[in-house]
């Protein structure tokens, strides 16, 4: 059996795969094993991907469009404190 790759269906921002919002848990993980030696380029990436999906989704509901906040913590907020969760807790702030 052939696993789908968990790629973003656009302009919907879903998951082609599980149909969760994309970037899904098995997307973040290939993401973050793809550049992991180079979390800048991950962060600029996902930045661009972030614009992408704003552009493309408020079109789809102008009137009650993705919340700034909301996109920025589905397309960054994860990729930037997942160092942080990864750290033992003893080195935690």
């Amino acid at each position: 059996m052939t696993t789908r790759p968990h790629t973003p269906l656009r302009p919907l921002w879903l998951c082609r795969a599980c149909a969760a919002p994309w970037p899904c848990g098995p997307a973040r993980l290939t993401l973050l094993r793809e550049y992991a030696h180079d979390r800048v380029a991950l962060l600029v990436y996902l930045g661009g991907l972030l614009h992408d999906a704003a552009g493309q989704l408020h079109p789809l509901n102008p009137h009650d469009g993705p919340d700034p906040a909301q996109l920025f913590d589905r397309f960054l907020g994860w990729a930037k404190s997942v160092r942080a969760t990864a750290a033992p807790a003893h080195e935690v702030a």
